[in-house]
């Protein structure tokens, strides 16, 4: 039976700024029955999407990146902020309700020709998905599809991958 998410992720009207509400995840993963519905639902939503690879997202898709990558039985890596991972990295600018931000994964990881699926708490405007997915590409990797936790569907971010997307909870705003 599906489970409904809501009544486990807080709500914060005016955070960061005003006009913005923080969808907060923290209550799903306190709670043991709640944060394997969770993963388990993940798993349906990602395993179509026949991934080789799972590039959690800074910070918190790396909360969901790996027990799903451990559950499907393939790899992981981390798409960190700029300055976090060591050696030559590529790196990818993109543009944030209030600033710019920078995106990089290491050169050095195997995904040539695999198939990838981006893992991420949150998809609003699709600025953060969209600088992973170039990074991907940039790697050689295949765009198999991002799964997230909740979707904001009326900033319209899906629009901007051209892939699969697939979201355990959605709210308008």
């Amino acid at each position: 039976m599906p489970v409904n998410f809501d009544s486990f992720i807080s709500k914060t009207p005016g955070f960061p700024k005003e006009g913005i509400t923080f969808y907060d995840i923290s209550p799903i993963l306190e709670d043991k029955v709640i944060v394997k519905a969770a993963m388990s639902a993940l798993c349906d939503l990602a395993q179509p999407m026949k991934p080789d690879v799972i590039a959690g997202i800074d910070a918190r898709g790396f909360l969901f990146a790996l027990p799903l990558a451990m559950e499907l039985d393939c790899g992981a890596i981390m798409v960190r902020k700029a300055g976090k991972l060591p050696g030559e990295v590529l790196e990818q600018s993109y543009a944030l309700e209030y600033g710019e931000a920078r995106l990089s994964i290491q050169a050095s990881r195997q995904l040539h020709n695999r198939r990838i699926v981006l893992c991420d708490d949150l998809l609003a405007t699709g600025g953060t998905l969209v600088a992973a997915t170039q990074l991907v590409k940039q790697a050689g990797g295949v765009l198999a599809g991002a799964v997230s936790i909740i979707e904001l569907t009326g900033l319209k971010g899906r629009d901007r991958l051209d892939c699969p997307v697939a979201a355990l909870q959605t709210y308008e705003y």
